[in-house]
C-alpha cells in the first residue's frame, strides 16, 4: 500500500470514526488509479467505486450512497456537469456532495458545475496533499473554493451571474451581515474576513453560518452567486 500522504484528519475528528466513503469518476484511467491510490491511503477515507463516465457515476452513487464523489467535468456518455446535477443540484432530495476536478481553474465548465451543485473544485495538477483536503473539507459540509480562484472565476462570469435589468431583492441581512457576505464574494478566507473586520475567526464563522441559514444557501459558492445576482458585490 502506498505510504500516507501529508495532510492528515481534519483535527478534532473523533478516533475510530467510520471513514469518508469516496466514489471516483473521470474518464482518464491511470486518474482514476491515482486518486484511487492516493485516497485508499489515507485511514479516514475510503474509495468505495470508480467509474469513467458521468451517467456510471450517476447509477453508482445512487447504488452505492458515497458520502462524496470526485467528479470530473469532460466526460463521456453523460458530462461531469450533468452528472453533478442530477446527484447534488436544486430539487434532489438526498443531495450527495461533489468535488469537482478539472484541468483549467477558469474553465468556463467549472462555474457551471459549481451552479449544478458542486461544493468546490481541485485542479487536477494540484498535489496529493490538496487533493486529500479538499475531499476532507467537502465531506464536512464545507465549501472548498480558494480566494484566489474565486475573485477570478466571479470576475470572468458576474455579468453571467447578475440579472441584466432585475431590481435587487431585499436581502433580510444586517449591515454586519452585509459586510461579511460581500468580503464572501471578494473571496476572502475567514481569516482574512476577521483581520479586516477585526473579529475573531469563531465570530466570523458565526456570521457566516447564520448568512447562509437566512439565505437558505448550501455554502459559500452559492453565497458568493447570491451576492452578485442581487447586486451586492462589483
Amino acid at each position: 500500500m502506498t505510504a500516507p500522504v501529508p495532510g492528515g484528519p481534519v483535527p478534532g475528528e473523533p478516533a475510530g470514526a467510520a471513514p469518508v466513503r469516496v466514489l471516483v469518476c473521470d474518464d482518464q484511467a491511470l486518474i482514476r488509479m491515482g486518486f484511487s491510490t492516493i485516497i485508499d491511503a489515507q485511514p479516514d477515507l475510503e474509495v468505495v467505486g470508480e467509474c469513467g463516465d458521468g451517467r456510471a457515476a450517476v447509477d453508482l452513487a445512487r447504488e452505492l450512497k458515497p458520502d462524496m464523489v470526485v467528479m470530473d467535468v469532460r466526460m463521456p456518455v453523460l458530462d461531469g456537469i450533468e452528472a453533478t446535477r442530477l446527484l447534488a443540484g436544486a430539487g434532489v432530495a438526498d443531495p450527495v456532495k461533489v468535488l469537482v476536478v478539472t484541468t483549467f481553474n477558469l474553465d468556463e465548465y467549472v462555474y457551471e458545475a459549481l451552479r449544478a451543485g458542486a461544493s468546490g473544485f481541485l485542479l487536477k495538477d494540484a498535489p496529493p496533499a490538496q487533493l486529500l483536503h479538499g475531499i476532507r473539507t467537502v465531506a464536512t459540509g464545507a465549501a472548498l473554493l480558494a480566494p484566489e480562484v474565486t475573485r477570478k472565476l466571479v470576475g470572468r462570469y458576474a455579468a453571467r451571474i447578475r440579472p441584466a435589468e432585475e431590481k435587487p431583492a431585499d436581502v433580510p441581512l444586517t449591515p454586519r451581515e452585509l459586510e461579511v457576505l460581500r468580503l464572501i464574494a471578494d473571496g476572502r478566507s475567514n481569516g482574512e474576513i476577521a483581520a479586516t473586520l477585526v473579529i475573531s475567526h469563531e465570530t466570523v464563522k458565526t456570521y457566516v453560518s447564520r448568512i447562509l441559514t437566512k439565505l437558505d444557501l448550501r455554502d459559500r459558492v452559492q453565497a458568493v452567486v447570491y451576492a452578485y445576482r442581487n447586486g451586492l458585490a462589483t
